[in-house]
């Protein structure tokens, strides 16, 4: 049975939701007609960086904070018209390495005003920008660069150092490095280039290069069952999803302050923690520092946030650290909450209204969609546990394969999560990859693959994914990527990986190893291994668990069964095992 639905009636919010009739927005929606509320270049140009910063720069939100960056001692303020003057100056710094629309910018850093410079300057400069998750180690950092055949990287002294320098040599394509000084005056490592000096230098004066709607803008890598990270491709016609989301499924109104707590390395950072927020004009939080309970009720009760947009395991470490942090922070501003990264349970959902007094809006995206796509909006009831409804513009459906292939299923019945096609975030490929893009579609539809249910009131309901990603803290973390560190270990034979259920995590990385002759399985090889993953994957990718088997199952043509491995682990029925190795 599910749980008793939250009411919210548009009367009781301090403020009218920008979606308030559902239906009839739905009806009246169009995609064209949201585009044409956005700025465009000459010949028809549309880029992301001129939507989001510039057209504010030139009129009354000029002298409005666009970000607000918290560090653990001080904080600092940007202006729209400061952002656009900084966002110049690094695309004159490409302009004069000769970085165009052909190259591709990444990004290695923490939550540095230099990264939100760097992202938005290149988008000016028509370069494709690529934000990496600062706590990867060196062998996803060299995946995706090479991946994406990155001339630029953007990162800082200690993170060139730690994690870099060590395998620059393998990126070929690599031209430029970039590094911000974690300290004044600090020696250049050999080969890099002080970002701090050349944005100095720079120009504030640039002409924002015109890009098309469909050229390349934000490149997103994203875990799959098998084979390295897939980089999903993002146009700045993405702009429009994010301006249509940021208003009807955040809620996003003029004067609003506004905190993403997701990290830019991960699409959630980019869409909603730099762009989404800036084409609405308001001001946006950025805090440095890593998670604590007590520093973030600070945040949302001295920063006066109004629109929070947080995770599932930040909040279950909330409920976790208990009320009374809570209460000792009151947050009179504070009037919308919303979730992503994994299915939020219900049990959040109620905590959220008996503790902060706002219950908590989950929502659904992934990074190939860009944007949010399903949610639970302001005006609306809430059903604790559902990803809410399609916002408009968005067709939503559950298909089930049958003989004919696939077909639409009814209300209530468990299938594939399916979105028609066409709406502007949608990625228009993966990297390198046309087979398996269009094995994403069939038809019009494209194929989630996250399998859900839809309720006679159009709410769907998230049941799991139809794959072997796994989804921990929010993060997809494809086993394949992991599973071949581990096997670089001397001592590993053979691996295999699987999510575990957490409490906090949602899922965990579990690792399961077979050992190669002349090596026994301890505590003291299962800490090697252990550290090995970690200093090559680093800590946010690693398994957080080894198990050691004799042998790990496989079927005939030699595939090891992950679905196996965690039916065992979890107590599950081991299902069809007809292609196991000497099964029957």
């Amino acid at each position: 049975m599910r749980p008793s639905i939250i009411h919210k009636s548009p009367a009781g919010l301090p403020v009218a939701p920008n979606l308030a009739d559902y239906q009839s927005e739905r009806e009246r929606f169009s995609w064209a007609t949201a585009r044409a509320e956005l700025p465009r270049l000459p010949g028809g140009g549309l880029n992301i960086a001129d939507c989001a910063v510039t057209r504010h720069a030139r009129g009354p939100n000029r002298d409005q904070v666009a970000f607000r960056f918290l560090s653990e001692q001080t904080s600092h303020e940007l202006t729209y018209g400061d952002l656009d003057a900084q966002t110049n100056r690094f695309a004159n710094v490409l302009a004069g390495l000769g970085v165009g629309r052909d190259d591709v910018v990444f990004v290695l850093a923490g939550r540095l005003p230099e990264l939100y410079l760097a992202v938005l300057g290149s988008l000016k400069n028509g370069t494709p920008v690529s934000p990496l998750f600062s706590a990867f180690g060196p062998e996803p950092i060299a995946t995706r660069l090479n991946a994406g055949s990155g001339t630029v990287l953007v990162t800082t002294t200690s993170l060139y150092l730690k994690k870099v320098a060590k395998i620059c040599d393998q990126v070929p394509s690599l031209r430029h490095v970039l590094v911000v000084p974690d300290e004044p005056d600090e020696p250049l490592p050999p080969g890099t280039r002080d970002l701090t000096g050349l944005l100095a230098g720079a120009s504030d004066v640039f002409t924002t290069v015109a890009t098309q709607p469909e050229d390349l803008a934000l490149l997103h890598f994203t875990s799959g069952t098998t084979g390295m990270p897939k980089g999903a491709m993002h146009v700045h016609d993405a702009v429009v999803t994010h301006w249509v989301t940021g208003r009807d499924a955040l809620d996003l109104h003029p004067g609003d302050i506004f905190w993403c707590t997701a990290d830019p390395g991960w699409v959630t950072g980019t869409s909603y923690g730099i762009i989404a927020p800036l084409l609405h004009g308001v001001t946006s939080i950025v805090d440095e520092a890593e998670f604590d309970a007590e520093r973030w009720y600070a945040i949302l009760s001295e920063q006066q946030v109004t629109v929070w947009y947080t995770a599932p395991t930040a909040i279950r470490m909330l409920m976790k650290a208990g009320p009374e942090l809570a209460a000792a922070r009151p947050r009179p501003d504070l009037r919308f909450v919303a979730s992503v990264g994994e299915p939020l349970n219900p049990e959040a959902v109620w905590w959220g209204q008996e503790v902060l007094g706002l219950p908590i809006h989950d929502n659904w995206w992934q990074t190939e969609t860009g944007g949010i796509m399903l949610a639970n909006t302001p005006a609306f009831d809430i059903l604790p546990g559902s990803m809410g409804r399609p916002l408009p513009g968005v067709d939503a459906a559950i298909v089930v394969r049958g003989a004919a292939g696939l077909e639409l299923a009814g209300e209530d019945t468990e299938g594939e999560l399916v979105l028609r096609s066409g709406w502007p975030g949608m990625f228009r490929g993966y990297l390198n990859d046309p087979e398996r893009y269009a094995r994403c579609f069939s038809g019009e539809w494209y194929l989630t693959g996250d399998l859900a249910l839809r309720d006679a009131g159009g709410y769907y309901w998230f049941v799991g994914r139809a794959d072997d990603v796994i989804k921990s803290a929010g993060h997809l973390i494809g086993p394949f990527e992991v599973e071949s560190v581990l096997m670089e270990h001397p001592g590993v034979a053979e691996a295999g990986v699987i999510g575990k259920p957490d409490e906090l995590a949602g899922e965990l990385v579990k690792a399961f190893v077979s050992l190669k002759q002349g090596y026994q399985a301890s505590d003291e090889l299962r800490l090697e291994i252990l550290g090995h993953a970690r200093r090559r994957l680093g800590a946010a990718v690693a398994p957080k668990e080894i198990a050691f088997l004799d042998a790990l199952p496989r079927t005939r043509s030699g595939k090891i069964m992950r679905r196996l491995l965690k039916a065992r682990e979890l107590g599950l029925p081991e299902g069809d095992t007809s292609t196991l190795e000497g099964g029957g």
